[in-house]
């Protein structure tokens, strides 16, 4: 018997059928896939003659023209307000050299871009109406007041108003010289340093040099920190020592250096911590501590039987109306300005000077009585005008052989600028070049003839500093009623 099976005629004729049709199947794949070969192939070849590949040219660019580059690039991203910083951690402005001076990071707050400059009036309409010179005032200032502080307008207004260059070129090195004598804590000088400081920082305020500044932004910062912490260490007072009973001139000139300088910050967008709520307080208590007589007292009685004195109440009225100026909402602010200018009226006498008190008026307080009223009811008052014609025809200064009262001309200056006109162009051509041949060549001034109020260089610097700014220098809103 055979081992092998053998197939039947049909099953071999079903297996030659199936091994014909993968043969035909494995054939036409195969010509499929040759053709599709050749059609790739095809179409390659009928593009590389039809396009041309463009040719890529690569260069490299050098630091110089990265860096122009990017000095060119414009940002149009506005910046939004930082949050405050914690009270937890102090922050402290870096600078690229050494500064004696750490203060906190004033934040910037940088406003919603607008098309319109605007013409509001918010500081009032300037300094009274006088002529040739006069009537100083910055009236109808548009919100961003930047403009006005720079060299070109300071010079603008120099030419206008009776100074010159050499008036710019003193008070810049007047503020340098102030600058290298700064505290490492924010002050000046030891005795009194609260208010020499508030007397400094009105003097660069008066130049438009804020915490924005360039050459001069840390120095006011520190020193607007500085005022700022006494002022919160005592619930809004400020003084070098309040055992002195002379206390109250401190605290009034201090109070009127950080009115502006709230004014300035709010307005350029500055934040610095608690400014506004040391203002708020300073200003309250000179309205709370007004002496029953209408005045302000040593100490701020407010019952005592002497009753106050100008020269006091000067200062006073000074930070009041820096005070008012910043929008902070003060109680009884109307009726202690009313009460104020009555008792400064009642200093003065038949002839029109200003009395230290009781109605024998002088020289050296007139000029105080004057810009107390020009301040808050306008230049054209007649118990104003009747001051400057005293103060026309009394006036005195030379700083070499005397007299010449610094703290007189600290408020004359102002007086007569008020004034405009003939008044005024007498008194510049008084006190202008004079002042300026005084100063030393280290941009501080020497004791003055006579040696009156200006115990130390920063004293005398920045009354001079204060004198030599009077020409662009201004408190808003100066010549308009309160």
């Amino acid at each position: 018997m055979s081992l092998h099976a053998q197939l039947s005629p049909e099953a071999e004729a079903r297996l030659r059928a199936q091994k014909r049709n993968s043969t035909i199947s494995s054939i036409v794949i195969s010509i499929l896939v040759i053709v599709l070969c050749g059609l790739i192939l095809a179409f390659i070849a009928l593009k590389g003659m039809f396009f041309e590949s463009p040719t890529i040219v690569a260069y490299s660019s050098s630091i110089e023209d990265e860096q122009e580059l990017e000095e060119r690039r414009i940002n149009d991203q506005v910046q939004r307000k930082p949050s405050a910083p914690s009270s937890s951690m102090a922050k402290v402005i870096a600078a690229s050299t050494v500064s004696p001076t750490a203060v906190p990071v004033p934040e910037f707050a940088v406003p919603e871009p607008s098309v319109e400059f605007g013409s509001g009036d918010d500081f009032g309409a300037g300094w009274g109406s006088g002529g040739d010179g006069g009537g100083g005032g910055f009236g109808n200032i548009p919100a961003a007041m930047r403009k006005r502080c720079t060299k070109e307008d300071r010079l603008a207004r120099l030419s206008a108003n009776g100074g010159n260059e050499k008036c710019e070129d003193a008070v810049v090195e007047a503020l340098r010289f102030l600058q290298k004598t700064q505290n490492k804590d924010g002050s000046w000088d030891e005795k009194h340093k609260v208010a020499m400081t508030g007397l400094v920082l009105l003097a660069y305020l008066g130049h438009c040099e804020t915490p924005l500044s360039e050459e001069f932004g840390l120095t006011v910062t520190a020193a607007i920190t500085f005022l700022v912490d006494v002022a919160v260490k005592n619930k809004g007072k400020l003084a070098t020592n309040y055992r002195d009973r002379h206390w109250c001139y401190e605290h009034a000139i201090a109070t009127y250096a950080i009115s502006e300088a709230l004014t300035f910050c709010t307005m350029l967008g500055v934040h610095i911590p608690n400014l506004q709520e040391a203002t708020q307080d300073a200003v309250q208590w000179i309205i709370n501590n007004q002496h029953k007589s209408g005045g302000w007292d040593y100490g701020y009685s407010e019952d005592s039987a002497r009753g106050g004195d100008l020269s006091i109440a000067a200062w006073q009225m000074q930070a009041l109306k820096a005070g008012h100026t910043t929008g902070l909402e003060l109680k009884n602010y109307r009726s202690c300005i009313t009460a104020g200018l009555k008792y400064v009226r009642e200093r003065q006498g038949s002839n029109g000077a200003f009395a230290y008190t009781g109605n024998n008026g002088r020289i050296s307080l007139t000029g105080a009585g004057v810009l107390c009223i020009q301040q808050h009811k306008g230049a054209a008052d007649s118990d104003a005008r009747k001051g400057v014609k005293f103060l026309e025809e009394n006036s005195k200064f030379d700083y070499t052989k005397g007299p010449a009262n610094l703290y007189e001309h600290y408020y004359s200056a102002q007086a007569m600028i008020n004034a405009g006109g003939k008044a005024w162009r007498n008194y510049n051509k008084l006190f202008r070049d004079n002042l300026l041949d005084a100063q030393l060549e280290d941009g501080s001034w020497p004791p003055p003839a006579g040696k009156l109020h200006v115990e130390t260089a920063t004293y005398r610097t920045a009354l001079c500093t204060l004198m030599l700014e009077v020409y662009y220098r201004f408190l808003p809103g100066t010549g308009q009623k309160s």
